[in-house]
């Protein structure tokens, strides 16, 4: 899609939700993880979208497929990016290219159980911006933008409240 689909397609978008602002709210797409062996995980995800994980074999995994953490560096990123090329059409910028790098921190002793106390996920994240515009325009601004509203992102700020059921056997 280039700049113009973009924009029409999000004011399409908005058009419709507010006149029909039942429908914005929804359940997302699940996704179902498959622990296959040692410690290599299939995703699916709708219509058979699938991913795999697996972890590093410092701790009894295979190593032969990104891990969990990485995914959601590359969400985060992907996110990002997304965002930022939605809110460069809605302000008519043209975007030559676009690069988001994120890095986190994070500590073994978490996800390894040795200090409770440690934080099990990343201690910090951060991304870094890269962007090539065709146009002059307040970049800062449209990266902040995109940043407020990206899902990933907010999602990882907001701490969503989470719940772990566990089901009967499926036997």
């Amino acid at each position: 899609m280039n700049t113009t689909e973009i924009s029409d397609a999000m004011s399409q978008a908005v058009e419709y939700l507010r006149d029909h602002p039942s429908e914005a709210k929804y359940t997302d797409s699940a996704a179902t993880a498959l622990l296959e062996g040692s410690l290599r995980v299939t995703v699916t995800g709708p219509d058979g979208a699938k991913l795999t994980t697996d972890m590093p074999k410092s701790i009894g995994g295979r190593g032969e497929s990104p891990s969990p953490g990485w995914f959601l560096r590359a969400a985060e990123a992907s996110c990002l990016a997304s965002l930022i090329g939605m809110e460069a059409a809605r302000a008519g910028v043209v975007l030559e290219r676009v690069e988001v790098v994120v890095d986190s921190e994070s500590d073994d002793y978490g996800i390894l159980g040795i200090d409770d106390s440690v934080p099990a996920g990343p201690l910090r994240s951060k991304a870094r911006v890269r962007i090539e515009a065709g146009t002059r325009t307040d970049l800062a601004a449209l990266v902040a933008r995109a940043d407020l509203h990206c899902p990933v992102t907010d999602a990882l700020r907001r701490a969503v409240p989470w719940a772990t059921e566990l089901s009967d056997s499926a036997r």
